[in-house]
Parts: structure tokens; C-alpha cells; sequence
């Protein structure tokens, strides 16, 4: 199959998905209590642009996978934002430890100020689609540090 090919019929499977969750009712309240995120107040930029984001989290009962997906930007105002990495979560009510890496292609992020968006997010089973669900949003600025 021709990559043109794949990459729309790819895009308009994604554009599918996210017009069906756009429609479908929400399962997603706020964050119930007891469910959290936090960032830490450093992370690690090493020469090769690697980013290391860290933190806590706690969430509850979960009917699908759930992971810490986590983005990094200059400011919090800035409209482009760099995703570093993802890990699984337990949600078992217990307070757990999240680490996320991820390189940055060139000069885009440096050592000193950034802000850090990280999710506690689930993919539920809903039909014959994974719909996403936020348990938890936290988000800091924090100063990144050379390695």
C-alpha cells in the first residue's frame, strides 16, 4: 500500500476516533477525591536533548490501562508543547512514583525555566473503541537542569 495511502487512511481513522469521543457522553467527572498528579520541581535536560520529567500520582479503581503521559513547553502560555514519554499506572489508591524521558529534536527546549502538564490518563473500553479518560491533571512550572 502506497505511505499516502496509509497516512490518510491513518488520519482519517484518528479523526473517526476523536469525532466519536468528541460525541459520545463524557465518562469523565472531575477528579474524584483521592486522585492526584504532581511534577516535580526539576527535571533533567541532558546535550542530546533527552528531558526527565518525575513526580507522584494516585488514582483509583480503573476499568482500562492507565498511564502518566506528561508534556513540556517554555511557559505555561506556550501553544507548542513537547510530550516526554509515558508510563503505566497502578491505580490502587496508593501513592506512587512516576518517571517519563523523551528526547527533544533540536534546540527547542535548554536548561532553565519550562512548565510541565502531566495526566493520569485511562484508555476504557467502550464498545469497539478505547475512549480517554483524565483521572488527574497537574501541572508546574519547574527549572530544567543539565545533566
Amino acid at each position: 500500500m502506497p505511505v499516502r495511502t496509509l497516512l490518510g487512511a491513518a488520519a482519517g481513522a484518528a479523526l473517526l476516533l476523536l469525532g466519536t469521543a468528541a460525541a459520545a457522553p463524557s465518562t469523565a467527572a472531575a477528579a474524584a477525591p483521592g486522585e492526584s498528579v504532581t511534577v516535580d520541581a526539576r527535571g533533567r535536560i541532558a546535550d542530546d536533548g533527552t528531558i526527565t520529567l518525575s513526580g507522584t500520582y494516585r488514582c483509583l479503581a480503573a476499568g482500562g490501562t492507565v498511564f502518566i503521559a506528561s508534556s513540556v513547553s517554555r511557559t505555561a502560555e506556550d501553544t507548542v508543547r513537547h510530550g516526554i514519554g509515558g508510563s503505566y499506572a497502578v491505580c490502587d489508591g496508593k501513592k506512587h512514583p512516576w518517571k517519563n524521558t523523551g528526547r527533544v529534536s533540536g534546540d527547542k527546549l535548554k536548561a532553565g525555566p519550562a512548565h510541565v502538564r502531566a495526566t493520569v490518563m485511562e484508555l476504557r473500553p467502550s464498545g469497539i473503541l478505547l475512549l480517554p479518560v483524565p483521572h488527574a491533571v497537574g501541572e508546574r512550572n519547574i527549572t530544567l537542569a543539565r545533566d
